[in-house]
C-alpha cells in the first residue's frame, strides 16, 4: 500500500513537472539568472561583509580624527608655552626727565 501511494506521488510529481506553467517558470527563471549574470552584482554574504569592513573603517577614522583634534591642541598649546618663556616681555625703561 505504501509503495501505491509512492508511485502515485511520484507520478503526480511528474505531471506537475511537465505542465506549461512550470516550463514557463523555468524559462522565466533560467532568462532572470542570465541576465543577472551580466550584471555586476554581489551576493548578499559579500554585501554584508563590505558593510562590517565600512563601519570598522568609519570608526577607525572617527577615532583618529579625534587623536589629530587633541594632537593640534597639545602642539598648539606647547607653541604658545614656549614663545611665552622663550621671549619674556620685559618692562619699558623709565625715561626720568629733569630739568636742565
Amino acid at each position: 500500500m505504501n509503495t501505491f501511494f509512492n508511485d502515485l506521488q511520484g507520478k503526480i510529481n511528474q505531471a506537475l513537472e511537465s505542465t506549461p506553467a512550470k516550463d514557463i517558470q523555468r524559462n522565466v527563471k533560467a532568462m532572470a539568472t542570465q541576465g543577472f549574470s551580466k550584471l555586476d552584482l554581489v551576493t548578499r554574504e559579500e554585501f554584508d561583509i563590505q558593510t562590517q569592513v565600512l563601519a570598522k573603517t568609519r570608526a577607525k577614522l572617527e577615532a583618529l580624527e579625534l587623536r589629530v583634534v587633541e594632537l593640534e591642541a597639545r602642539l598648539s598649546a606647547q607653541a604658545a608655552s614656549s614663545a611665552s618663556t622663550s621671549h619674556p616681555e620685559t618692562p619699558a625703561p623709565t625715561i626720568i626727565l629733569g630739568k636742565e
